[in-house]
């Protein structure tokens, strides 16, 4: 959601200084307006890491989700879209609900509803989409070889209690900071019809308050309880790929032993 204008408090945005002391990328390049998508974001990512290489530059790609990170990182083809089919899965979402498209999708693909939880509408309709148009979800998921041969993944543990503490530090700090303030903003700009934008962590929630849909303290809590939940789905995936190095995000030595660990890789 970086790559969204405007979308600076509730995404934790870098700020000005750490951006001119640091080169950052994909970072304020799409309208709000503007539907992102796995495909854009792999292509403009892969774009920045070329012309770093070409540079002889190291690039960091840092954070996200595990689908954004592997589309990125690895082997991955990005199967084809029909707008009239993803609307007709997503009316089905709408009325049926994601454990019944769940369902559809292991009976025409096990092998990709065993990869997506249930609760994932959206990888859902995606996955019945591709099915549709396809034939198979599960052929295009990533292999696990690296794009870039010699890259390097590095991920940070920190305890379940440590974890939800800070997401709940960060919520708070977001609403000091004036997120509903710049929800509403962007809401004048269009943020109910970016299809992408919208859906974020946290703006969609305070969109629900503005709406009148629930009040702000439970918009606040039930940006701390998604969060938590999407936070712990990401680990889950990468907790299953083999190549991550993982160290202790509280080590007085983390920068010392991240750096030896790469030199042994």
């Amino acid at each position: 959601m970086l790559v969204y204008r405007g979308m600076d408090i509730g995404t934790a945005k870098p700020g000005p200084d750490e951006l001119a002391r640091v080169p950052h990328h994909l970072v304020d390049v799409l309208d709000i307006t503007t539907t992102s998508s796995v495909a854009l974001v792999q292509t403009m990512a892969r774009h920045a890491i070329e012309d770093c290489r070409e540079r002889d530059v190291l690039p960091l790609v840092v954070g996200g989700s595990a689908l954004y990170s592997r589309a990125v990182l690895d082997e991955l083809d990005i199967p084809p879209t029909d707008p009239a089919v993803r609307a007709r899965l997503e009316a089905d979402l709408e009325e049926l609900g994601s454990r019944a498209l769940h369902d559809r999708l292991a009976e025409r693909d096990p092998r990709a509803a065993a990869s997506i939880l249930p609760g994932n509408g959206r990888r859902i309709v995606r996955a019945l989409e591709v099915v549709e148009l396809t034939g198979s979800f599960s052929a295009t998921m990533p292999q696990g070889r690296f794009h870039i041969p010699g890259t390097v993944e590095i991920g940070l543990n920190l305890s379940r209690d440590d974890l939800d503490r800070r997401i709940a530090e960060r919520v708070d700090r977001m609403w000091r900071d004036g997120l509903v303030d710049e929800v509403r903003r962007l809401a004048g700009r269009g943020l109910r019809q970016g299809r992408t934008a919208s859906r974020a962590l946290g703006y969609r929630q305070v969109l629900q308050y503005l709406d009148g849909m629930i009040d702000e303290d439970r918009a606040r809590l039930d940006t701390v309880v998604r969060t938590r939940r999407f936070a712990r789905k990401q680990l889950m995936w990468y907790r299953r790929d083999p190549r991550i190095r993982w160290f202790d995000a509280l080590s007085p030595r983390l920068v010392e032993q991240v750096a030896e660990g790469m030199r042994l890789t």
